[in-house]
């Protein structure tokens, strides 16, 4: 109970130092949203205007800076993050909810399959080292890990979309089409969804199969495998309950990183195959300096990448009993 009170309070500073930070920063930089808006249209705006910007960007207040913060964080609670100032007048928060579920949708299995791809395979080829599953598979997903996403993705749309067309190479599903829960909607959303899903698989197995056959072949010399393989338990048993157990307790950590940047989105990946998730979103608000909405993203990052790994350390401690002897 101590250990998970500890990492509670952890988790606690952490994102109070984030959101803190989180407000603070725009702050301190020069300018505002409403002049950022005015520079958008070369100036071509009256005083009156302006005024009526900053009141939309909520920037008018004569509030001092702790009344503003407090203001900030109970903002924040209730998720208003403010309007965006590149897709003006749509609030952030409206504009999260269109993009957080394509992200968690496309990057968030992706990156599952990965994991479970990449563990059972490094397992495998471990288990089976010197064999041509060893020789053959980790070396060929380490090549392809290599290669850049958007390279990648670039050569996925000239040859299944442009060349071929099998697949559509754009966008998350038909332009035209009303979002629905219908299956030939589905379809879409699934066709769209392939290629960009793909190029993601195969440039991030390639980790997962090194490390998890690394940390096998280690395990698999440990004492405890030894005795297992004396007593005559089954080889299935061995390599799932006794070494793979164990040599997957490091990854842990890395995937529930991986997990928590998933609200990021595969940047490159949503720019190059223009799919409207929280990457390519972020690439907007950057490139249209729309400070509400990049702060919102880079919060939501955050809050993801501390839940990930406050999951990782429960299930640390749920399958190595030596973490919990040891707090």
């Amino acid at each position: 109970m101590s250990y998970i009170l500890r990492r509670l309070a952890f988790f606690a500073v952490t994102l109070w130092a984030a959101m803190t930070i989180n407000f603070f920063l725009p702050r301190m930089m020069p300018g505002n949203p409403a002049e950022a808006m005015m520079a958008r249209v070369h100036g071509r705006i009256n005083p009156d205007a302006l005024r009526a910007l900053e009141v939309a960007f909520g920037i008018n207040t004569h509030d001092s800076l702790i009344v503003q913060y407090f203001q900030y964080l109970g903002d924040v609670a209730r998720g208003q993050f403010g309007t965006s100032i590149y897709f003006f007048p749509t609030s952030v928060s409206y504009l999260l909810g269109q993009a957080l579920p394509w992200t968690l949708g496309l990057v968030g299995i992706t990156t599952v399959l990965a994991f479970i791809l990449g563990t059972l395979v490094g397992m495998v080829a471990a288990w089976l080292r010197g064999g041509v599953t060893d020789s053959l598979l980790p070396p060929i997903f380490v090549v392809l890990s290599a290669l850049p996403f958007f390279w990648l993705g670039l050569i996925f749309i000239w040859l299944f979309s442009d060349i071929l067309g099998w697949l559509p190479g754009a966008e998350a599903y038909d332009m035209g089409s009303t979002i629905s829960l219908s299956w030939s909607f589905l379809g879409q959303v699934l066709q769209h969804g392939f290629l960009p899903g793909l190029t993601l698989l195969l440039v991030s197995v390639g980790g997962w199969i090194l490390t998890m056959r690394n940390n096998m072949i280690t395990v698999l010399a440990e004492d405890y495998v030894r005795m297992a393989r004396a007593k005559g338990l089954s080889p299935l048993r061995i390599m799932l309950l006794y070494a793979g157990r164990n040599a997957i307790l490091p990854n842990l950590t890395g995937f529930a990183m991986s997990l928590g940047f998933v609200v990021s989105g595969a940047i490159l990946i949503e720019i190059v195959f223009s799919y409207p998730g929280l990457g390519y979103y972020l690439y907007q608000a950057v490139t249209g300096e729309d400070y509400p909405l990049m702060q919102a993203i880079f919060l939501l990052i955050t809050v993801a990448v501390l839940v990930a790994v406050l999951v990782s350390d429960a299930l640390t401690a749920l399958l190595d009993p030596r973490t919990r002897e040891r707090q």
